[in-house]
């Protein structure tokens, strides 16, 4: 996967050149999020952003069905996502993270996020969301991101 750095929204982000996500872009610079997607986000038209990625069998637990850490992995990221806009020039920490299973993803879904931030403007972000499965609820979730500037 070639790689175009560039800045996207919240933090440094890097944009897909070929591939099924091709045109999306991730942060590559989380170890565990990276080997554990990679995940995916993209801006649509009406402003809100998606995020989404492959379901691979490594993302499968022994029953054949998409791991729930992987999920709440997922959900983790796609909070950040959902808050690009809240997160201007700054960095944040989840502080709660909170999920609802509501049904299973095999391998070769086309796993994707939605949300909305319900409370923002301050240091505390409030957001919730939902993950599909080939357009199936799996997941809803609710997070909180507390923002913090860098160290200098």
């Amino acid at each position: 996967m070639t790689e175009q750095k560039t800045e996207y929204g919240y933090g440094n982000a890097v944009q897909c050149q070929e591939g099924e996500f091709a045109g999306w872009y991730n942060w590559n610079h989380d170890p565990f999020e990276t080997a554990s997607g990679p995940f995916f986000m993209r801006r649509e038209d009406d402003g809100s952003y998606l995020s989404a990625f492959r379901a691979e069998e490594r993302h499968m637990n022994g029953a054949g069905s998409m791991h729930g850490g992987c999920l709440m992995t997922f959900a983790d990221f796609a909070l950040f996502a959902i808050a690009t806009d809240e997160m201007v020039d700054q960095m944040g920490v989840t502080m709660n993270l909170s999920s609802d299973f509501l049904g299973a993803a095999g391998p070769g879904a086309l796993m994707e996020a939605r949300g909305e931030v319900t409370r923002g403007g301050g240091k505390t972000i409030f957001i919730r969301g939902l993950i599909t499965g080939d357009a199936k609820p799996v997941l809803s979730f609710t997070g909180i991101i507390r923002k913090f500037s860098p160290r200098t």
